[in-house]
């Protein structure tokens, strides 16, 4: 028959246990040092020009949601992934149906679809720098590094 001192030393090796398990879990390798890092790929940068057709939040890695817009330049439609929606939100980067834009961007494999992660979007005669030179989201700064 287990004694109380028993049963308290396995309840405390059952915590032990579930806060190594969450520890590990949230260590685990991510997509780079956020959404896009890993993937972006300065080989296959390109820049694109069109009317965005669409704008929608996704859900992201933890509870951040991402902002997403397909663009139709020409007679391409690109999906465009551009960053966290708080970020943008907290930036004052507002996204429209309708709204001209040039991105430059990685043209990547997402999921096995073809989509362009953000460095830089151009509108309305304002220049918004997400990732620097190799990538890395401006948001990021200081995590990870």
């Amino acid at each position: 028959m287990k004694t109380r001192l028993d049963v308290r030393k396995s309840l405390l090796v059952a915590t032990g246990l579930v806060a190594l398990t969450a520890f590990v879990a949230d260590a685990r390798p991510r997509q780079g040092r956020g959404a896009g890092t890993a993937i972006y790929d300065l080989k296959t940068e390109t820049t694109i020009t069109g009317v965005i057709q669409e704008v929608k939040e996704v859900p992201g890695p933890g509870r951040s949601a991402g902002t997403h817009f397909t663009v139709k330049a020409g007679s391409d439609v690109h999906e465009v992934h551009v960053g966290p929606s708080w970020y943008l939100a907290q930036q004052k980067y507002a996204l429209a149906k309708g709204d001209q834009v040039e991105v430059t961007g990685s043209k990547v494999k997402f999921h096995g679809a073809d989509a362009i992660v953000a460095r830089q979007i151009k509108k309305d005669g304002n220049t918004w720098t997400l990732r620097d030179a190799q990538g890395i989201p401006v948001w990021s700064r200081g995590k990870n590094r």
